[in-house]
C-alpha cells in the first residue's frame, strides 16, 4: 500500500467516526424531544373522574365462565 492509500484510508476512518458521532447526537436529541412531548401529552390529560356514581358491589367479581 502506498502513502496516498494509507492517508486516504486514515481520512475515511476519521470521517466515518465523525459521521457516527453526529448521528448519535441527532438520535439523542430526537429521543429527548420525544420524551418531553410524551410528558407534555400525559400532563395535558384531564384528571380521572372517580366512579362514585356506581354501586359499591360493581367490579368486585369476574365472570370466568362466560
Amino acid at each position: 500500500m502506498d502513502v496516498m492509500g494509507i492517508a486516504k484510508l486514515a481520512t475515511t476512518i476519521a470521517d466515518t467516526g465523525t459521521r457516527q458521532d453526529v448521528s448519535i447526537s441527532v438520535m439523542k436529541k430526537a429521543m429527548d424531544i420525544q420524551a418531553s412531548s410524551a410528558a407534555a401529552l400525559i400532563e395535558a390529560l384531564p384528571p380521572v373522574q372517580g366512579s362514585t356514581n356506581l354501586p359499591a358491589h360493581l367490579g368486585n367479581k369476574i365472570n370466568t365462565t362466560a
